[in-house]
């Protein structure tokens, strides 16, 4: 791996996929997939960042893969840095996928719940408080238990049901380090009559297939491999956590794909809880998507969730190979 600031001294080389995260682990899957395909790729692993804006990107295809839970991996300025870092090659024409706007939404649930309402998506009822104050005051306009996130969050990083007085002054006590930014939501419960939500996995602006996850263990519901290690799960009516369901269709999936296009989200993953009449409620927008091998595996998808990410970036890359040849031969012929 190599920081930006040393592959800026090489930008005229040949056009490769660059893949912008924080966390190598995460990125096994993907390797694997790029190498079984022969794609050429390179990674920039974000944390600390000396960035030469004097100078152009290298040329080719860059995927972000940012996550919202940098900071609980002693990632804390990881996000900021990539915020730069997005300008950065935009402002130079840089094929980006899940641009800059798409990180901004990664990292808020307000301005994600504000994006949803506003593509015609049902979300639960939301409340945004920034302040410990606010939030003591918004609680008292909710009668029943509600959910509690940071605005920042990640991985279900901070997620709570409150029920009652004394859960949320233990949020009240510690508001500082729960929340990074001072904003919390506050968010209408809504539980899906058989304990499982609905996770709508997209690339390339297609719909790729949707699991479906047992949310009875908790908020954590990441569908990483790595993310299960150490966990332990028995759902009493013997379903897997991750179930991939075949043919799933929604009658929300146009407004869904309008959506993330709108927000400059080519690889991410909606997360959705049905209600009692089975309409989706969104309450979860991300672009540093995870697949789930093992439900991959028994479903027999034709096409695995990394599998699917590398084509995709396959596919930019030749069509950026394609115009710079292009604009090669252009040059060529008026010289």
């Amino acid at each position: 791996m190599f920081s930006p600031l040393e592959l800026n001294t090489d930008h005229q080389s040949a056009p490769v996929i660059h893949i912008i995260h924080e966390n190598d682990t995460w990125v096994a899957p993907l390797r694997a997939a790029l190498a079984e395909r022969g794609l050429p790729h390179t990674e920039w692993f974000i944390d600390d960042l000396a960035l030469d804006i004097g100078t152009p990107p290298p040329e080719g295809v860059y995927y972000n893969r940012m996550s919202a839970s940098s900071h609980t991996r002693d990632h804390r300025y990881a996000w900021e840095a990539t915020r730069g870092l997005m300008a950065w090659l935009e402002a130079h024409g840089r094929r980006v996928v899940n641009n800059r706007q798409a990180t901004g939404l990664e990292v808020s649930k307000v301005e994600q719940s504000i994006a949803l309402h506003a593509a015609g998506l049902m979300t639960p009822r939301t409340t945004a408080a920034t302040g410990a104050g606010a939030l003591r005051k918004a609680a008292t306009y909710w009668q029943d238990a509600f959910i509690l996130k940071p605005n920042r969050g990640g991985k279900g990083t901070g997620v709570r049901l409150i029920r009652n007085a004394a859960e949320l002054e233990e949020v009240l006590a510690s508001f500082d380090e729960y929340t990074l930014d001072g904003t919390v939501v506050l968010q209408e419960y809504v539980k899906p009559a058989d304990g499982r939500v609905l996770r709508l996995e997209f690339v390339g602006g297609r719909h790729l297939y949707t699991v479906s996850i047992d949310a009875g263990g908790g908020f954590d519901l990441c569908p990483s491999d790595a993310c299960q290690v150490g966990n332990v799960y028995c759902p009493a009516d013997g379903r897997a956590k991750f179930e991939i369901v075949p043919d799933h269709r929604p009658a929300e999936l146009d407004r869904c794909l309008r959506f993330l296009k709108a927000s400059g989200m080519e690889v991410a993953a909606m997360e959705a809880a049905p209600d009692a009449e089975g309409r989706l409620r969104f309450y979860d927008v991300n672009i540093n998507t995870n697949y789930n091998a093992k439900a991959e595996k028994k479903s027999g998808v034709p096409l695995t969730g990394m599998g699917a990410i590398a084509e995709f970036l396959g596919q930019e890359l030749a069509a950026v190979k394609a115009s710079e040849a292009a604009q090669v031969g252009r040059n060529t012929t008026w010289s």
